[in-house]
């Protein structure tokens, strides 16, 4: 059986499979599968989640905002949020809480530290340049220069010898011979609310600089003092709350049981040349005194009733020393509502 003749190179080249016409069917190709595969999956993003496609330009950006209604149903339908950020303008406001207003008693706290409801009731900041005459007068039962209150002391009241300035009343006491029904070596100092007002029952509190003595400035010269006094003495009271007595500074209650006074106390430290603050809380039955906050002593024998006004002066006794002068920053009355 004769062979047929072998395949010539040419031959053989044709016969083969074409391979490459079979790697082109669509679907076979992996890179264009993949490329299709990644189409979808944009497409569903940017069905699912429009506002995560990319942004348009600036141009078109300003082109959409200005318009009412969008191209398309997702063409770049940003979120509100994101479309106009809320500002200060779009944000509803929150009216603040208005702060609760002051009472006139809670103006000005009460440094004696006494508790309790309290009502200012008289106060005197001796803010002004000269004396508030709607408030206080000058003198002894009198007008102009008038005898002292003690018949001991060696001076005569002038009203020249009070004055205002600098944020307090002075009260001061120089060597002068005056004549106010007899004849006196000194000239001091006295205010007092007689007639103007007066209280019963209360908190009186006093910030006060008394002089000191030359030499010896821990103690307080001549006879200073902040005290209240009722209309008839001894019957009506009298409430020494800081009585400057041979460098000392004391608190006595006068009555009619008892009308030399009785003695709270003259506690040790130095009140002399500084601010110091003075106070006495009366309450029926008893008077509890206070210095600088502290709580010296009370009196809870012959505590009369009947209302009292206020007293400060600065007269001749004790460790006379002169020109010296008693200085007063402020005086605060309190009573319960």
């Amino acid at each position: 059986m004769a062979q047929e003749a072998p395949p010539t190179p040419q031959q053989e080249h044709d016969q083969q499979p074409n391979l490459g016409t079979h790697r082109s069917r669509p679907g076979a190709n992996p890179v264009i599968k993949t490329a299709l595969i990644g189409a979808v999956v944009v497409c569903a993003a940017a069905l699912l989640v429009p506002w995560r496609l990319p942004t348009a330009s600036s141009a078109h950006r300003s082109a959409v905002a200005r318009s009412s209604v969008p191209a398309s149903p997702h063409a770049y339908a940003l979120p509100p949020v994101l479309v106009a950020p809320p500002t200060l303008a779009t944000l509803p406001f929150r009216k603040p809480k208005p702060r609760p207003t002051s009472h006139p008693q809670a103006v000005t706290p009460i440094s004696a530290g006494v508790s309790g409801d309290w009502a200012l009731k008289f106060d005197d900041e001796f803010n002004g340049t000269r004396l508030n005459t709607a408030k206080w007068s000058t003198g002894w039962y009198g007008s102009g220069i008038t005898p002292p209150a003690n018949s001991t002391e060696s001076d005569c009241y002038d009203p020249a010898q009070v004055s205002g300035g600098g944020g307090a009343l002075s009260l001061t006491l120089i060597r002068k011979s005056e004549n106010c029904g007899e004849q006196e070596d000194y000239a001091g100092g006295l205010v007092s609310t007689m007639g103007t007002f007066s209280f019963t029952y209360g908190l009186l509190e006093a910030r006060v600089w008394l002089p000191g003595v030359p030499g010896n400035p821990g103690d307080v010269a001549n006879w200073p003092g902040v005290w209240t006094d009722g209309q008839n003495w001894p019957e009506d009271g009298e409430n020494d709350i800081a009585e400057g007595l041979h460098g000392q500074v004391c608190a006595h209650f006068h009555g009619p049981d008892n009308p030399s006074g009785i003695r709270v106390g003259c506690p040790s430290g130095n009140y002399a040349n500084g601010w110091h603050t003075f106070a006495a809380d009366w309450e029926p039955g008893k008077i509890t005194y206070y210095y600088d906050g502290v709580d010296i002593g009370s009196v809870t024998s012959g505590v009369t009733s009947a209302p009292m006004f206020i007293v400060l002066v600065n007269a001749a006794g004790g460790h006379i020393s002169t020109p010296a002068t008693m200085k007063v920053d402020w005086v605060r009355v309190w009573q319960h509502p």
